[in-house]
């Protein structure tokens, strides 16, 4: 063969390549994966108007409504040494700072989030949150009167609810951030006669918060504890339930306020995009947007809401940080799954 047809074929295949790995890295730059964990129903939408808004392809894992937080968390850890994520949007907190432990996290200091409080964020930048959810008590209207209404989780233990009460599974979610929580607060062996009286009083445990708002709509349970995303839901849709604030008396412990969280994976595929996203989801545009869906997110700042979105200055929320849930994780979640769920 003609050494010059050589050259030219060899040249040939030499500017295709380049125009194939150009084509895949100019794909590659173009995109960003986020784990998610928060309800797709009202995450998926603003994930998609952040691509109609930036041109940049997001591509979502969904957590299972079942393993709640813990499923993505458990693939984070799996994946650290092959970080097949730019982003994870969790639902909560506690399980942030886990995987900050972890060191599948590094640190961004995003400019969207300059006026979030010190509270709702990590001192060095590994996590912050937004758009937070408190959790509250709902009630059946038809078995239960506003005069007998309960104002405290606590309670639950009373005879006067024996078997009409429910949870969701204390290992997964806000509910066991929520159990974490009570540890914390009042020390371990406390908070385990406390989870032993529940037990004893025949609280049922359902498989999710969204399972806790159906059951006592449907008056399985005449009262039970769950988030104000999922209890908004049935109030919206006009069912027979009325929503608590629990623990909001001057002499009581205050009910815990659980806001989302969102975090760089340390190896970041498409980190610059990661932290596009990033400064997206925390800006106030998007704690607006959460507060107008049927979710009723709670800005963490002065952020103009509906009239039915209360605002965390008036909430009184638990004397406990992340920091202190977080270290109450493993043994509450061993007591509960040991007395609950075996």
């Amino acid at each position: 063969m003609d050494n010059t047809k050589i050259l030219i074929g060899i040249i040939a295949i030499t500017v295709i390549a380049g125009i194939l790995w150009a084509a895949q890295s100019s794909q590659q730059q173009n995109e960003v994966v986020i784990y998610v964990a928060h309800d797709q129903d009202y995450s998926e939408p603003i994930l998609k108007e952040f691509e109609r808004e930036t041109g940049i392809t997001t591509k979502i894992l969904y957590d299972t409504e079942l393993t709640k937080t813990v499923g993505l968390v458990n693939k984070l850890i799996a994946e650290k040494s092959n970080p097949r994520a730019d982003v994870f949007w969790n639902n909560e907190v506690s399980r942030s700072i886990q995987l900050k432990n972890e060191n599948v996290f590094q640190p961004y200091c995003s400019p969207s989030s300059i006026d979030i409080p010190a509270q709702y964020k990590d001192g060095n930048c590994y996590w912050t949150g937004f758009a937070a959810r408190a959790r509250v008590i709902l009630y059946n209207t038809n078995l239960v009167s506003e005069e007998e209404e309960p104002n405290s989780f606590l309670e639950f233990a009373d005879e006067k609810w024996k078997g009409k009460t429910c949870i969701a599974n204390p290992l997964f979610g806000t509910t066991g951030t929520h159990v974490a929580s009570l540890f914390a607060l009042f020390g371990d062996e406390k908070a385990k006669q406390f989870f032993l009286d529940l037990k004893e009083n025949e609280i049922q445990i359902v498989s999710s918060n969204s399972m806790v708002r159906d059951q006592v709509v449907a008056g399985e349970c005449w009262v039970g504890i769950t988030d104000t995303d999922d209890a908004n839901d049935a109030i919206v849709d006009k069912k027979p339930v009325k929503i608590v604030f629990p623990d909001q008396g001057n002499e009581q412990i205050g009910t815990l306020v659980i806001p989302n969280s969102v975090a760089l994976i340390k190896g970041a595929p498409n980190e610059k995009n990661g932290k596009i996203l990033i400064d997206y989801l925390l800006s106030k545009e998007v704690e607006k947007k959460l507060s107008e869906t049927k979710a009723i997110q709670i800005p963490t700042r002065d952020v103009e809401t509906p009239k039915n979105v209360p605002k965390l200055s008036e909430i009184k929320g638990m004397s406990v940080n992340d920091y202190q849930i977080f270290e109450k994780l493993k043994i509450s979640g061993e007591f509960v799954q040991n007395i609950f769920l075996r």
